[in-house]
């Protein structure tokens, strides 16, 4: 009997193993037909609240700053974005084969050595790839912002998977920069056409060298004009902030409607209009990126939502921001942060406006170049704060309290953001206690 039902025992536990071998077999199967490992195992698609490096950053400057620089950004747990060229990354392939990779792999290495997510953005294209001389790169921006010439487009998308394969740790890849080069002049618009093509070649270039690669696109800026203004706006997407450009709604619907995939979508904008107009203050403004990122979401069915720049403060003749006192800035993009949020924003990166000298408006840490550099100013607490708070899976709840204008309330059963938009203090009633917020204060509340 102990024979007999030892091997009718063991039978039993060969049919549990032989079916559940059956099913991983089963699962890879359908991985690798559906061209990638199962969604579980693919990298998130959201990644929070981070930065972007331009031309300076922590890489470069002082010693000790250099290294302060580092131990500042450790632990904010902010995603780092590094362009293929330019703002602080050389030209990656200035011959046809020839690879120059030192500067971004000092970025990718900042990012990792920080604890950072690193986040490439594919552009900008080598001068052989529209029109310059092999060896040779032309810095300026008129050249820089040329895209790709379509006979090269294969070539920019063969440079995206050598760039991925280099850096395996890189899981997360922006399709070129704000439709820089494509613009139909003949037509007066955007050249979605050129655009979608190059993105769609260059997604599957990446796919190819893994599917689980996550790509998004198509990085276009929202712009807007004032209320009022009817020729070329938008009649879908307004706001007390005014309308979008009729043409930017165009060039998204097509690369939507005519993209192979993606697996967030990306976006830019201002919450100023395209004269320069914050409507019908600085702070309302901000509503234009709630009213845009819901549209978004809706036009792609909920693809997650990554805003690869924002912008709050109008710039000068150079795009240089610095005309707002810091409090002011703050205050300003911490409305802003919260109305991205609104609009179903899960990702969204600052661009840092990181220079050697001071002072430095905006900036995330006072410059590595100065031997006291490295420390963290307040547009990086601003940031680390939220990240911490207001990750991607965060469930937004409401707030008791005073119906106030010129109040900014965003919260989680955890935490409350308040920002007052008043340059004179003042006191608010929030979750049943009063609350007295100086000028343009930015201040964080524990709850539950």
């Amino acid at each position: 009997m102990r024979d007999h039902g030892g091997r009718r025992a063991a039978a039993g536990r060969r049919r549990p193993a032989l079916l559940a071998a059956a099913l991983v077999l089963a699962l890879l199967l359908l991985a690798a037909c559906s061209g990638g490992p199962p969604d579980d195992q693919a990298p998130p698609a959201e990644l929070g609240w981070g930065f972007t490096h331009t031309q300076h950053s922590a890489d470069a400057g002082e010693d000790r700053a250099v290294r302060r620089a580092r131990t500042t950004l450790e632990g904010t747990g902010l995603p780092q974005v590094q362009h293929l060229m330019g703002w602080g990354s050389a030209n990656p392939e200035p011959r046809p084969g020839t690879y120059d990779f030192a500067a971004m792999d000092r970025r990718i290495a900042l990012a990792e050595e920080t604890g950072a997510t690193p986040v490439i953005t594919l552009c900008c294209a080598p001068d052989w790839m529209k029109g310059g001389r092999e060896g040779r790169t032309d810095w300026s921006a008129k050249s820089l912002e040329r895209a790709p010439d379509p006979e090269h487009f294969a070539d920019f998308a063969r440079l995206a998977a050598t760039t991925a394969r280099r850096y395996p740790q890189v899981r997360h890849y922006l399709v070129w920069n704000e439709f820089k080069g494509f613009w139909n002049e003949a037509e007066g618009r955007w050249d979605h056409e050129g655009y979608t093509e190059l993105y769609n070649q260059v997604r599957r270039a990446l796919k190819e060298v893994d599917p689980a690669l996550r790509v998004g696109g198509p990085y276009l800026v929202m712009d807007s004009f004032p209320p009022g203004r009817t020729e070329g706006a938008s009649r879908e997407v307004r706001g007390d902030w005014g309308a979008l450009d009729r043409r930017t709604v165009d060039a998204f619907r097509y690369w939507n409607r005519h993209k192979d995939g993606a697996d967030f979508v990306v976006v830019d904008g201002s919450s100023y209009t395209t004269d320069g107009a914050l409507v019908p203050d600085a702070f309302a403004a901000t509503a234009k990126f709630t009213d845009v990122g819901r549209w978004v979401r809706e036009e792609t069915g909920g693809l997650p939502l990554w805003w690869a720049e924002y912008y709050v403060e109008p710039g000068d003749a150079d795009d240089q921001r610095a005309g707002w006192p810091e409090p002011r800035r703050r205050a300003v993009h911490a409305a802003g942060l919260a109305a991205l949020a609104r609009g179903g924003a899960t990702t969204a990166f600052y661009w840092n406006p990181e220079r050697t000298t001071t002072p430095c408006p905006g900036c995330l840490w006072r410059p590595t170049h100065l031997p006291d550099g490295g420390t963290p100013l307040p547009m990086l607490d601003l940031l680390a704060r939220f990240q911490s708070e207001f990750g991607p899976g965060t469930r937004f709840t409401s707030v008791p309290g005073d119906a106030t204008d010129g109040l900014t309330v965003l919260a989680d059963d955890r935490a409350a953001l308040l920002v007052n938009h008043r340059a004179t203090a003042r006191t608010v009633r929030v979750d049943g206690e009063r609350v007295r917020l100086e000028a343009y204060e930015v201040r964080w509340l524990e709850r539950g």
